[in-house]
């Protein structure tokens, strides 16, 4: 009996030391940033009584390092700044998207499986959509890009569409006569 006792913890401490000690780990995969410039990086614009400025704007993209396989597709960032140039409408920002144009005037579609690159304006208590006359807001952009707009000389332009309701802004007075007692 004895004999078996030892023959089962000398088999027992064999596997635990040969078969069940985990194997080792492989050499996970690099992932880098993968920059591209956009030449101009900022750019006036104007659509209505609504002007801006888009700054910083770069593409970026997720690539393993030494296949080249890519990681996390395209975005392009940027600060787009709008203001309000009207001196008696305020706008409510609605929305907006971004087109990608290529050199035959054509949209270049993002691709399937990725989200068309749309802009909201927040609504929350601290931010509005609101801008009155002179007024500006400050938002990040953070949007997808179509690959084949990478090549070189494939994209030629991009376009920002603005949706915005324009309304009547009034500032009007109202004075009403008053007096101040004795202090007794």
């Amino acid at each position: 009996m004895r004999k078996w006792t030892r023959l089962m913890i000398a088999t027992a401490v064999a596997a635990t030391v040969l078969g069940c000690s985990p194997k080792p780990v492989g050499t996970a995969s690099v992932i880098e940033d993968k920059f591209y410039t956009v030449t101009p990086d900022t750019v006036q614009v104007k659509t209505g009584i609504v002007t801006g400025e888009v700054t910083e704007m770069k593409v970026t993209e997720r690539v393993e390092k030494g296949s080249g396989r890519v990681d996390s597709p395209a975005k392009l960032t940027a600060k787009l700044k709008l203001t309000n140039s009207s001196t008696d409408q305020t706008v409510r920002l609605v929305g907006g998207k971004i087109l990608y144009v290529d050199e035959q005037g054509q949209i270049i579609k993002i691709g399937e499986a990725r989200t068309e690159p749309a802009l909201k304006f927040a609504t929350s208590y601290n931010s509005t959509d609101r801008l009155d006359p002179g007024q500006e807001l400050i938002q990040p952009v953070e949007v997808d890009f179509p690959a084949e707009a990478l090549a070189a000389k494939k994209l030629k332009e991009i376009r920002i569409e603005l949706a915005y309701i324009p309304s009547s802004y009034k500032l009007q007075t109202a004075g009403f006569n008053v007096s101040i007692g004795n202090g007794q």
